[in-house]
């Protein structure tokens, strides 16, 4: 019953993951962020393995699984610290999500809840083919939105991790006490030997 709850468990928090993943990416396509969509679509791989091994009692996949998390906390960290402007980082640097392949930022920078976008006519700020525009009103701006989607992914990753150790640890002990029954051990059942010699038995009439 015990590895029946964790493994529903892990399902039920990798389905979280998975759709938590996929709505970013969508966000992220929208605002041309390259950077984060790579590393969305390399979660979202490691969730389905992840599931495929919780599923199907595939103890490497989890591992994977689990050490993917590791790096997963870390890219989020520097999302948040990003955006956060903590450190040497600074938002000023924000093409760094999309390559340096264009000037997009994040889609919530214009779309957030309750922003005010105001097109800036004939800016001389303005590259080719691009517009200045200034946004007001914003009930919450576009960097507290990508902290907070990121903090929700970090959650879930710590969660992720440690039902997947758990998980794979009481796979590793049912594959070391189907052994130890004798599944495959030097104990098991033996066919009878047949003997190679035929004793002779004197006959008497």
């Amino acid at each position: 019953m015990g590895k029946c709850d964790g493994r529903c468990t892990l399902l039920v928090i990798c389905s979280l993951q998975l759709v938590a993943a996929l709505q970013r990416q969508v966000f992220d396509f929208l605002g041309y962020q390259w950077a984060p969509i790579l590393a969305n679509f390399l979660h979202i791989m490691a969730v389905i393995l992840g599931m495929f091994g919780t599923v199907q009692f595939r103890f490497r996949y989890l591992i994977f699984y689990a050490v993917w998390l590791i790096l997963w906390v870390g890219w989020n960290s520097f999302i948040i610290c990003f955006y956060l402007e903590a450190g040497n980082l600074s938002q000023d640097r924000d093409f760094l999500m999309t390559f340096n392949t264009s000037l997009h930022r994040s889609w919530w920078m214009e779309h957030g809840p309750g922003c005010l976008v105001t097109p800036v006519p004939d800016s001389r700020l303005a590259p080719d083919d691009h517009h200045v525009i200034t946004v007001s009103g914003c009930l919450l701006d576009y960097q507290y939105i990508e902290v907070l989607s990121s903090a929700i992914q970090i959650l879930l990753a710590l969660f992720g991790f440690v039902y997947a150790c758990y998980v794979s640890k009481v796979f590793q002990d049912d594959e070391d006490s189907f052994d130890f029954i004798g599944g495959f051990d030097s104990y098991g059942y033996q066919p009878p030997q047949k003997s190679s010699h035929l004793q002779l038995q004197p006959l008497y009439t």
